[in-house]
C-alpha cells in the first residue's frame, strides 16, 4: 500500500504546525530531505481545510518544473485530484480550464496577461504559493498576480522568505494581512536600521510580529540524519557510427529548431538520442514521416537502426555486474529503451522486474513485493516507485537522464528517504559529447547537485527559472550555431548557476541570522 498518512496523522501534524487559520498563513524555511517537504506540509492543510468543509475551491501556484510533483503528491498522499497548466484544456479553452475547482499552475503560466484576467474574476477558498520568495518584489508580475486574486485563505511556502531586504518582509506581509503597515516607510522605522536593509532594528519585535504568521521547519528540528549519498557520473564512449549519427542529429535538429512549432519534437528528439539508439530509431522515423519532404532524416533513422546496442547499454552492463548481490533500480524515460534493455538483460541471464505506467496498481505492487522479497534488478518508468516504500534499495541507476533536475531529486528521493539505514549510491549514465554530458557537468560540478538536500536544487534554479525553464535554457545552448557559441552559451548558463548558488546560500545564512530557532514549530 502506498506510504500514505492517515486523516489522524494529518491532525496530529497540522496541530505541531500550528497552523493559525486566523492569519491565513504558514510560512517556513523547510531545509529538509524528501518525507519532511513543504508540499506534504500544505497537503495536510489543504486536507484539513476540505475535511472541515471550509474549503473546496483551490488554487497552488509554484515554479513549471514542480507542477507534476504538486499533482502526484496531493493526489497520492491525500486524495486531491487536480488539474495541471499540463492539460490541453488550458490552451484550447482557458476559460473552462481555470473555472474547475482545483488547480495546480505554473505561476510563469498563471501570470501571463490573458490566464491573469480570468484568474482576478474569479474567487479561491485557499491559494497556496510555492517558493514564495519570488513574490517579494511588489514590481513583480508575479506578486501582482497574487495580490489580484480573490482569496479566503493564502498560504505561502518559501525556503528562504528574505533574500535581499527586510522589506521583502513587508510585501509578504502585506499579502498575507493586507493593511499590517501603512506604508513601506512605517515598516522601515519600526524594523529597519537606516543604512543597513538586511538588519533588523529590533531582533525580538521582529521575531514576535513573524511569530502569527510564519512556522519554521528544520532538519534539526526533525532529528533527520539520514546516511552519506554518494554519487558518481559514468560517461561511456560511443563508437564512431553513434557518435556520427548524434553530430548529424544535432546539425538537423538545429535547423528544425527554427520553426518554433518543432521545438518540442527537437527537444523529445535529443533526449532519445541521449537515451539509446532504439529510442532515438522510433523518434526519427516519426518525424521523418511528418517531413517527407526532407531525406535527410529517413536516412539517419536508417543509419540509426543499423546500431545494435549504444555505449550506455555497455556501460549499464558493466556497472550491474559489480556487486551483483545488491539491489538496484534502473530509471529508463524512453519506453523503446525500456523494452531494449529488458530484452537484453534477459538474453544474458539476468531477471530484470519492470514497473512502468502500464501496470495496473495490484500489479505495481506485485513488482514491488517480488523486487523487495528476491529480485536484484528493477527497472523504472519516469512513475517507477510512486508512493511505495523502496529503502530496501540502496542503489539507484539513471540510464536516462532527465532534464528537469527536479526529476532526478524525486527519483532520488525513493530510496534517500527516512527508513533508509545503509548509504545510498547514485550512478548517472550519459553518452559522452551528449547536450546530457553538458547539462550534468554544469549540475554537478558547478553547484555540486547530488550533495545538495532535496529541495535546495528547486531553491537554487528557481532564481534563474523565473523567466525560462531550464531545460529550455540547455536547449537553447546546445542548439547554437557553433562550438565558440555553443560553449559561450553553456558557460553563461554555468554564471548564472553560480550566482543563484551563492544567492541561495547568502539567503539562508540571512534566514538564520534573522529567526534562528525562535520560530520553530513546536
Amino acid at each position: 500500500m502506498p506510504d500514505q498518512p492517515s486523516f489522524i496523522e494529518g491532525v496530529m501534524n497540522l496541530s505541531r504546525l500550528r497552523v493559525n487559520p486566523m492569519t491565513h498563513s504558514c510560512s517556513g524555511r523547510l531545509n529538509v530531505r524528501k518525507g519532511l517537504g513543504k508540499t506534504v506540509e500544505a497537503g495536510m492543510v489543504l486536507k484539513e481545510y476540505l475535511l472541515r468543509g471550509m474549503a473546496e475551491r483551490m488554487l497552488i501556484l509554484t515554479p513549471a518544473s514542480l507542477v507534476g510533483q504538486w499533482r502526484e503528491e496531493m493526489a497520492r498522499k491525500f486524495g486531491i485530484d487536480c488539474a495541471t497548466t499540463h492539460d490541453p484544456l488550458l490552451r484550447s479553452d482557458p476559460a473552462a480550464f481555470w473555472a474547475q475547482p482545483r488547480v495546480i499552475a505554473s505561476i510563469a503560466a498563471a501570470r501571463r496577461r490573458e490566464h491573469a484576467a480570468l484568474l482576478a474574476g474569479r474567487s479561491f477558498d485557499v491559494v497556496v504559493v510555492d517558493e514564495a520568495h519570488h513574490l517579494r518584489d511588489q514590481a513583480s508580475a508575479s506578486y501582482r498576480l497574487v495580490n489580484a486574486l480573490q482569496k479566503r485563505f493564502l498560504l505561502l511556502l518559501s525556503a528562504t522568505p528574505v533574500q535581499n531586504n527586510l522589506i521583502e518582509l513587508y510585501n509578504l506581509l502585506t499579502l498575507l494581512q493586507p493593511g499590517i503597515f501603512r506604508t513601506p516607510k512605517d515598516f522601515r522605522a519600526a524594523y529597519m536600521v537606516p543604512g543597513k536593509p538586511r538588519e533588523p532594528a529590533n531582533r525580538g519585535r521582529l521575531r514576535d510580529l513573524m511569530r502569527g504568521v510564519m512556522v519554521r521547519n528544520t532538519r534539526a528540528l526533525a532529528a533527520l540524519r539520514l546516511p552519506r549519498r554518494h554519487a558518481a557520473t559514468i560517461r561511456a564512449e560511443p563508437d564512431a557510427a553513434e557518435a556520427a549519427c548524434y553530430r548529424d542529429l544535432t546539425g538537423l535538429a538545429r535547423a528544425a529548431a527554427g520553426d518554433r512549432h518543432a521545438r518540442l519534437a527537437v527537444q523529445h528528439l535529443l533526449s532519445a538520442a541521449g537515451s539509446s539508439p532504439a529510442a532515438v530509431a522510433t523518434a526519427v522515423a516519426r518525424f521523418a514521416e511528418r517531413h517527407p519532404e526532407q531525406p535527410a532524416w529517413a536516412a539517419l533513422h536508417a543509419r540509426y537502426q543499423a546500431i545494435a546496442a549504444g555505449a550506455k547499454q555497455a556501460a549499464l552492463q558493466k556497472l550491474l555486474a559489480q556487486n551483483p548481490a545488491e539491489k538496484k533500480m534502473v530509471f529508463v524515460h524512453h519506453r523503446d529503451s525500456m523494452t531494449h534493455l529488458a530484452d537484453l538483460l534477459r538474453r544474458q541471464g539476468m531477471a530484470p522486474l519492470v514497473f512502468d505506467g502500464s501496470l495496473t496498481g495490484a500489479e505495481k505492487d506485485q513488482v514491488v513485493a517480488e523486487f523487495r522479497d528476491s529480485g536484484k534488478l528493477l527497472l523504472c518508468s519516469e512513475s517507477g516507485g510512486e508512493g511505495r516504500n523502496l529503502q530496501f534499495c540502496n542503489t539507484l541507476v539513471n540510464f536516462d537522464i532527465p532534464w528537469n533536475p527536479m526529476a532526478i531529486e524525486q527519483r532520488i528521493g525513493r530510496i534517500d528517504r527516512i527508513g533508509q539505514t545503509r548509504e545510498v549510491f547514485v550512478f548517472n549514465l550519459v553518452t559522452a559529447g551528449t547536450i546530457e554530458d553538458a547539462m550534468l557537468r554544469i549540475l554537478d560540478e558547478k553547484i555540486n547537485m547530488f550533495e545538495l538536500v532535496v529541495g535546495e536544487v528547486g531553491a537554487i534554479l528557481g532564481e534563474i527559472e523565473d523567466q525560462q525553464d531550464f531545460s529550455s535554457m540547455v536547449l537553447d545552448a546546445w542548439l547554437q550555431v557553433t562550438e565558440d557559441a555553443r560553449a559561450t552559451a553553456f558557460g553563461a548558463l554555468e554564471g548564472q548557476l553560480l550566482a543563484a548558488r551563492r544567492q541561495y546560500e547568502g539567503a539562508k545564512a540571512l534566514d538564520e541570522a534573522l529567526f534562528g530557532n525562535d520560530l520553530d514549530a513546536a
